[in-house]
């Protein structure tokens, strides 16, 4: 496979680390020490490199399989930490959890909502959301009159402010800082979104959010190996 080419290593190894990696959010260290139990000695700065190369590439071909979204969307942002800073974390979830959309941004001014929400309708364009709920940050409503003052989000579309309505995204965002803690912060702002889109791709796979390419249960190895066309 050309996407490998050139690895000593082989393709069910990279995966296998990928995989782990993006699952359970263990160091880089202490996922090499699990591999060196399994008669595998491989660096963590190598499965860094791997991470950063095939995470994106594993989140590009699992989304086409992510399937329906509701239209009724919970956006907000957290923190995380990158290069010794905290910057934000924008995420959007359908009622039912499912994820939408996330963007890592050093600012959460209108520019960056409006971004990250152009970014959200491009990721359901078959779908446009019928309602918004959103905390009180001011970006928000800004940023979606601009969106439908150029045609890209129905006039229609109801814009709430409920912090109850809002707790199904504000869980996740905890669920989702605990994995991500191991880590200890990110170094670069190129790292770090290439990091935690691996990891929503993975917590989507690992809670179901995707239609299975065949009616019998598909395991999230056998997934993630078919996707990159390996045998099942």
């Amino acid at each position: 496979m050309s996407l490998f080419k050139r690895r000593r290593f082989p393709v069910k190894i990279i995966l296998l680390c990928v995989r782990w990696y993006c699952k359970y959010g263990i160091s880089y260290r202490d996922l090499a020490e699990i591999m060196s139990e399994r008669g595998v000695s491989v660096s963590p700065s190598t499965i860094f490199r791997w991470v950063q190369r095939y995470a994106p590439e594993n989140e590009k071909r699992v989304r086409p399989y992510y399937g329906h979204r509701s239209g009724s969307w919970r956006v907000d942002e957290t923190y995380v930490r990158v290069g010794g800073r905290w910057r934000y974390l924008f995420r959007a979830v359908d009622k039912h959890g499912r994820l939408i959309a996330s963007m890592l941004s050093d600012r959460r001014d209108t520019g960056a909502a409006y971004r990250f929400l152009r970014k959200a309708l491009r990721a359901v364009s078959d779908c446009p959301p019928s309602s918004i709920t959103t905390d009180k940050l001011a970006s928000y409503p800004k940023a979606i009159r601009r969106l439908q003052n150029e045609g890209l989000l129905p006039q229609d579309v109801e814009h709430r402010t409920s912090k109850y309505l809002n707790n199904i995204i504000e869980a996740d965002h905890g669920a989702f800082k605990r994995m991500i803690r191991p880590t200890r912060g990110f170094q670069t702002m190129k790292t770090a979104a290439v990091t935690l889109n691996g990891f929503e791709a993975m917590r989507m796979i690992r809670r179901g959010h995707y239609i299975q390419r065949k009616r019998q249960a598909t395991g999230e190895v056998r997934l993630v190996n078919q996707l990159f066309g390996l045998a099942a």
